[in-house]
């Protein structure tokens, strides 16, 4: 795919003309400079052109070592993974000394430039305009990223510098529509009266897979370390990761669009309006999320902010795993491994039975575990039991523990179905059933979860009156 890496100084608008290109708002994009650390992804198709646009950290003159020289660094390496560079400049304020110097080392490489000129919405200043002509780089295209305008010319510009498309060869083999039908059984016969596999669609398609945990607990380290590239920014500094960054990734066959999300502080903490548009944008990756990894502190494990975010992607009805990190700097690892399951199963209910997973970012130990879990944890949570076995199931846990007495009548639990996955949802149907306790659903809930191996998957329980609707009569 031909790649289009967007570049310039901070706060010349190169993540605004990222959303524009793209389509949609998925950059963060503020006032204050150096907003956008990490490189973002994203496909563009508009006009007839369909190509991937790289939103990159601005370039900075900085010390060697520092975080800004690590984004200048990283944003280079863009540069050089791309097709071609759009070097974004202030076409109001004119040439910096920065915007000269960074031209001269895109000169310096080997791909081609196409210097934009943003902020122009109107004629004023045209002597900043002209200024851009000394870089070297050819004339400017003159755009307004924020309001749409020059977009035609510039997505001209890119088409000019694109290759030829080529019409995609036909392949062999008998088409999709003449493939026999499966004849998969129905989900009530003996045959599949069990725990159902995951859909054979769900495997085609990428796990949805976000990593979420505190400031600094080593996500975008450990994220670095499953893809085997350093493409996001890591470092002793907290808090740098400020966007959630998508990964499109392959781990054994098994394609995964992974998420990288900003550390996470309590929300009486959070002031600043940044901070909020990252801490926004962490919520919006967990309920787009399929399986939510927990990033902990093994020196620090599952303290009460870590279960505050344990129990949001349990709300929302995300599977969860759990991985404890820098699990090479932890002494005494047996006790460590004792006090989490403890605090654990005290201290998170509504996922109990889920297992914490020890592994380091740093050295690479237990992330092959670490992915088994997830991908069981994602099984479970688009398991399908059959609606014979669920009902054999009540009439066993019913009977061995009925419903308390409510009002000298007792609640009459009819029957049982699950309505839908994602995660496993239940429908009682009976008389009386809003007078059954918080206690009594938790019961019936922890029971499924034995009976059903659902450990760490969160369950739903709705309640209807009436008869069962399946029922022929």
């Amino acid at each position: 795919m031909f790649t289009v890496a967007i570049v310039g100084r901070p706060n010349v608008g190169k993540s605004t003309l990222f959303n524009r290109l793209v389509g949609r708002r998925v950059a963060l994009v503020d006032d204050a400079a150096g907003v956008t650390r990490d490189r973002r992804e994203g496909r563009v198709e508009t006009r007839g052109l369909v190509f991937d646009a790289l939103d990159t950290a601005g370039l900075e003159d900085a010390k060697p070592g520092s975080l800004a020289a690590r984004m200048s660094d990283a944003t280079e390496r863009a540069v050089g993974d791309a097709d071609l560079a759009l070097l974004v400049v202030d076409g109001r304020a004119g040439i910096t000394p920065v915007d000269a110097h960074f031209a001269r080392r895109l000169r310096k490489l080997a791909t081609p430039v196409i210097l934009v000129a943003n902020k122009r919405e109107g004629r004023a200043n045209e002597a900043a305009l002209a200024e851009c002509h000394a870089l070297g780089l050819g004339a400017p295209i003159a755009i307004s990223a924020e309001h749409g305008l020059g977009i035609p010319d510039l997505l001209d510009a890119i088409r000019a510098r694109m290759p030829p498309a080529r019409e995609p060869a036909a392949e062999p083999g008998t088409p999709e529509s003449d493939a026999p039908e499966s004849d998969a059984p129905d989900s009530d016969t003996p045959e599949s009266d069990a725990l159902e596999s995951e859909p054979a669609d769900e495997l085609k398609r990428p796990l949805q897979l976000a990593i979420l945990g505190r400031p600094n607990v080593g996500k975008s380290t450990l994220a670095n370390r499953l893809i085997g590239a350093e493409r996001l920014l890591t470092g002793p500094e907290p808090g740098i990761t400020r966007d959630a960054i998508g990964l499109d990734w392959d781990y054994r066959g098994r394609a995964i669009h992974l998420v990288d999300t900003a550390g996470l502080r309590r929300r009486g903490k959070v002031t600043d309006r940044l901070e909020r548009l990252s801490a926004s944008a962490t919520y919006e990756a967990v309920r787009y999320a399929e399986v939510v990894l927990l990033v902990v502190e093994g020196t620090d494990p599952i303290n009460k902010q870590d279960l505050g975010l344990a129990r949001l992607v349990l709300e929302e009805g995300r599977a969860l795993a759990i991985a404890v990190n820098k699990w090479d700097a932890v002494r005494d690892r047996r006790k460590a491994l004792v006090e989490l399951d403890q605090r654990l199963e005290i201290s998170l209910a509504q996922a109990k039975g889920i297992e914490a997973i020890p592994v380091s970012a740093k050295t690479g130990l237990g992330l092959e575990k670490m992915m088994a879990a997830a991908f069981e944890a994602h099984r479970r949570w688009n398991a399908r039991i059959s609606t014979s076995r669920l009902n054999r199931f009540l009439a066993e846990v019913v009977e061995a523990h009925p419903p308390p007495l409510s009002s000298g009548r007792r609640s009459k639990i009819r029957f049982i179905a699950q309505p839908k996955t994602r995660p496993p949802t239940f429908a009682l149907f009976g008389n009386k059933l809003e007078d059954l306790p918080e206690s009594y659903l938790r019961y019936l809930t922890n029971a499924m979860r034995e009976a059903f191996d659902l450990p760490g998957v969160p369950i739903r329980l709705t309640l209807r009156r009436g008869e069962n609707p399946y029922h022929r009569k």
